[in-house]
């Protein structure tokens, strides 16, 4: 028998700190909701977790871009539906003034004068409709959005599609009408210039509906992504917590053994007396 050396003491103390520190470990897990809670916990999986957190906040982002993009698109909207609907005053104006029953002295100044007002608020409409600062009807630029998280995922909102200056420059003309000749002579041209308009609304129209798909699949990735990036990460809680009891009933056997193992060299004493 020898005493210098507990070899028994020396292994349960070595399983007993194991087992410590392997509860330890399923506490911090259990603490914290992750597996993976460091690099050594899981490197490769730590990696591609990492890789596909940076997705999903790529693809959050790129969802409220096209919201912002559609807010955008519903401001330029709303002002071209106005528009259109001076455009149809004006018509009327134009096939009332047309009626050769109206003195040109007196009724068809009243009616250039509407006209002139009309004219003026389409203008307006023109310079002062923006986003954010952003001209949406008087903008030869265009307007770029990122709509993914890729640098090539972007959609360009056409603006010249949209440029409203035009038609508030040839409804300006209307104010000059002379007789009921010149106002019957208008009338098609009017109704051309509702035609554009409508075209206006329908690019955005269309425009919207795309960026509605869009984060319609943003989100849907963003889903699926999230879901793979919980199946690495995340910590299954009802296995954890049978690993972590499992380890805390090692640690307390252990420790009792210790203490059976310490009593061991007591035996030496006996030899002794």
């Amino acid at each position: 028998m020898r005493i210098n050396h507990n070899i028994a003491a020396m292994n349960t103390y070595r399983q007993l700190t194991n087992n410590t520190t392997a509860s330890s470990k399923s506490l911090e897990k259990l603490s914290s909701g992750l597996r993976i809670n460091r690099a050594g916990d899981d490197a490769a999986g730590l990696a591609i977790s990492e890789k596909m957190r940076g997705q999903i906040r790529g693809l959050n982002q790129a969802s409220r871009n096209s919201q912002d993009g559609i807010s955008m698109i519903q401001t330029g909207e709303g002002a071209l539906a106005t528009v259109s609907n001076i455009l149809v005053r004006v018509k009327e104006l134009a096939v009332q003034a047309a009626n050769g029953t109206y003195d040109a002295t007196n009724d068809l100044t009243r009616i250039k004068e509407e006209i002139t007002e009309l004219s003026a608020q389409i203008a307006d409409i023109t310079t002062n409709t923006k986003f954010n600062g952003i001209s949406l009807l008087n903008n030869a630029a265009g307007i770029t959005l990122q709509v993914g998280q890729e640098t090539s995922q972007t959609l360009k909102i056409d603006t010249t599609k949209t440029n409203l200056k035009t038609v508030a420059d040839a409804v300006d003309l209307y104010k000059g009408w002379a007789d009921s000749a010149a106002a019957s002579g208008a009338i098609d041209a009017v109704e051309g210039l509702i035609n554009n308009v409508s075209a206006m609304r329908s690019y955005f129209g269309a425009n919207q509906n795309r960026l509605e798909y869009n984060i319609n699949n943003l989100d849907t990735y963003s889903e699926n992504l999230s879901a793979s990036e919980s199946r690495i990460r995340d910590v299954d809680m009802a296995n954890e917590m049978m690993e972590f009891t499992k380890q805390n009933i090692l640690s307390q056997a252990a420790q009792s053994m210790l203490a059976q193992a310490n009593q061991q060299p007591q035996g030496v004493l006996q030899l002794l007396r």
